[in-house]
């Protein structure tokens, strides 16, 4: 039927300002089946799939962008299931095709002159909306947009310019005119007053997908010093370093518990995704990072921190192994083996690989990923449109759940396989760095020659202060090997205290999954009872009723054998029970047919010599020459009827008697 048709199904019909639930069934089933046109194989890349490709350029063409982004960022009426499918449809639309993103880069929303570009809008959608799946739909775009599109990620970096008092509350107050970079930064700053980590961990978000696999917007970033209000006493500060210090306030937050809300879930995580992404293949970022000795405490203080989830520990484990795989440095104080040594005095190498570890073990970095938070409106939820945010909006009482979709939604598969691959190359080089450490002194053995013209006591001198340099080299070896040789220790009595945890905590898992399965069969049990009871008083009544069935069937019974006895006995006898009416009347009915018929006859006879006798005298009148008529006038006038009349009365008086 074409795709003009399907584009049609999008356009508003009667008023835009309302939104019945059928009208949002409708769009929603419309913006599904185009994305059915667009679905490519699952086992083909998304780059190389020739139909979705074509579908997603002809739809484009037709201006369905104007169409989806009219239902998904102008439309303030349209409820969110809409807003958050035609987000996710744009989306999916731009994802794989650079020539889309730039058309979706080129358009404008709103009437000259308070005209934006929708880039700027779908940002602020982000950072402003109430709605969870509004967000996820919305920061979706802004991920297929930068994904393999170096030059849209330039464009967007380039806006990111320094402001002047930046306050996060500016967001709530409609400026079209201020760019997406500016928009960006106001979201990202977090002061002592207004902050809101929500909204700074959302415009990470968006930071972590202009970072992606681009040296050039890193190397830019790096540039962005934030500037602080007036009221501040405070100098600027470069951005990564913000984004620390909001990090390190998350941390303490969740410690305190003070954390609130359905934000706190990710607001870490968001954090140090951004972070992560930042100092991969970016030794300058590192060095940016290090430049702040409380940094590298903080994260190693992160790594202890019970209160944060096993994913918030496990990232910062990477971001840990990033200072030291990308780690350029030729500083003592920043280099990679200052950073691994600092590890294995502060933490330990076991304890911190063993956080690689309890990351894999979450779902996020498993093989059973949850599933997508996008579903499909039914009919049925219909009528309570709060129903479809209940998926997204629930938030569990444990502030800890990794597990929760919206994780899912937020760390795509491309940045678990980045973060797979770090671990492997972060195990690898903190082996080889520890294994293998720099030399405190190069040891040319022309320094144990002494020089020509070098006096005895200038050679003794520094003939000293070499064999001083080695001695220190060496106790540092020995410290190490100390150390080394403690912690193989620890790890040779870890298997059965680890063994003995394990098998305590493998029970209480069993113990309860026992548990929960015996309350369920006890609940099963008790439904199973009650529907035995109720069953059990119907089978009473149906044998009462059946009983009383049974009873009438067998009267029934006997009154029909003592009927065909009588009738056999009648039989035998010859005589019939009962004289059959009809046949009586149809026989007698035949007989005085019969008989009527025999008395007509005769009367025909008899008429029919009367008439001979008739013509015969009246000839003979004739003859005499006598007028027969005059005759006869007068003759039976008073006391008889006609011939005809008489035949008439008699016939009908024999139909009488007949009937």
């Amino acid at each position: 039927m074409g795709f003009d048709s399907v584009i049609s199904l999008l356009r508003f019909r009667g008023s835009a300002f309302r939104f019945s639930g059928q009208k949002t069934v409708n769009l929603v089933s419309a913006i599904e089946t185009v994305n059915l046109l667009i679905g490519g194989n699952p086992e083909t890349e998304l780059e190389k799939d020739a139909n979705s490709i074509t579908n997603k350029t002809v739809l484009v063409q037709k201006k369905i962008l104007d169409h989806l982004l009219l239902l998904g960022v102008e439309s303030h009426w349209a409820p969110v299931p809409v807003h958050s499918a035609a987000l996710q449809c744009i989306g999916d639309l731009i994802a794989g095709h650079p020539k889309n993103k730039d058309v979706l880069a080129s358009k404008v929303l709103g009437d000259e002159p308070q005209v934006e570009r929708a880039l700027n809008s779908i940002l602020r959608i982000i950072l402003r909306s109430s709605s969870m799946q509004e967000f996820l739909a919305a920061d979706y775009v802004i991920r297929c947009f930068c994904e393999k599109n170096p030059d849209g990620q330039l464009m967007l970096a380039s806006t990111m310019t320094q402001r002047p008092l930046l306050t996060n509350s500016d967001l709530l107050v409609e400026n079209v005119s201020i760019t997406f970079g500016s928009m960006l930064l106001r979201g990202l700053f977090v002061s002592e007053n207004d902050g809101n980590l929500e909204i700074c961990s959302r415009a990470a978000s968006v930071f972590s997908y202009i970072l992606k696999d681009n040296n050039r917007c890193k190397e830019q970033a790096l540039q962005i010093n934030l500037e602080v209000p007036l009221q501040s006493i405070g100098a600027p500060e470069p951005l990564m370093h913000h984004l620390v210090k909001c990090l390190a306030l998350a941390s303490s937050m969740s410690k305190d518990g003070t954390s609130d809300g359905k934000g706190s879930l990710f607001v870490q995580p968001l954090l140090l995704k951004v972070l992560v992404t930042w100092l991969v293949d970016s030794p300058s970022s590192v060095q940016c990072f290090l430049d702040a000795r409380p940094h590298l405490t903080f994260l190693i203080e992160l790594l202890s921190n019970q209160a944060v989830s096993a994913c918030v520990r496990g990232l910062a484990a990477v971001l840990l192994g990033e200072c030291v795989i990308y780690n350029k440095s030729v500083e003592n104080s920043n280099d990679a083996f200052f950073v691994v040594d600092t590890l294995s005095q502060k933490v330990g190498l076991t304890s911190y690989f063993e956080k690689f570890n309890e990351m894999q073990k979450s779902s996020l970095f498993s093989s059973k990923r949850p599933m997508d938070l996008h579903k499909p409106l039914k009919r049925s939820s219909v009528a309570d449109l709060a129903d479809v945010e209940d998926a997204v909006e629930s938030v569990t009482a444990d502030q800890q759940n990794e597990d929760h979709p919206i994780h899912a939604s937020l760390f795509d598969a491309s940045f678990v396989d980045l973060v797979n691959n770090l671990e492997i190359k972060i195990r690898e080089q903190i082996v080889e760095t520890y294994s293998h450490p720099k030399s405190l002194v190069a040891s040319v053995p022309a320094e144990l020659e002494q020089k020509t013209g070098e006096a005895d006591a200038e050679y003794i001198q520094r003939l000293k202060s070499f064999l001083q340099k080695q001695c220190s080299e060496i106790q540092d070896l020995l410290g190490r090997n100390a150390s080394l040789a403690e912690q193989l220790a620890k790890t040779d009595r870890m298997p059965e205290q680890s063994t003995g945890r394990a098998s305590v905590e493998a029970l209480k898992r069993e113990l309860k999954e026992a548990s929960e399965r015996q309350a369920m069969l006890r609940a099963d049990k008790e439904k199973i009872e009650s529907e035995a009871a109720m069953y059990k008083t119907l089978t009473g009544k149906m044998e009462s009723d059946l009983k009383s069935l049974s009873d009438a069937y067998n009267s029934i019974e006997q009154a029909n054998f003592h009927l065909e006895k009588e009738v056999k006995a009648l039989r035998s006898s010859g005589a019939t029970p009962y004289p059959d009416v009809e046949a009586i009347r149809a026989e007698a009915r035949e007989e005085a047919l019969k008989e009527s018929e025999v008395e007509l006859n005769d009367l025909l006879v008899c008429l029919g010599q009367e008439q001979s006798k008739v013509e015969k005298l009246s000839a003979r009148i004739l003859e005499l020459g006598e007028d027969v008529d005059e005759l006869l006038e007068g003759i039976g006038d008073d006391t008889a009827l006609p011939e005809h009349m008489v035949l008439q009365s008699w016939a009908s008086r024999e139909r009488g008697r007949l009937m």
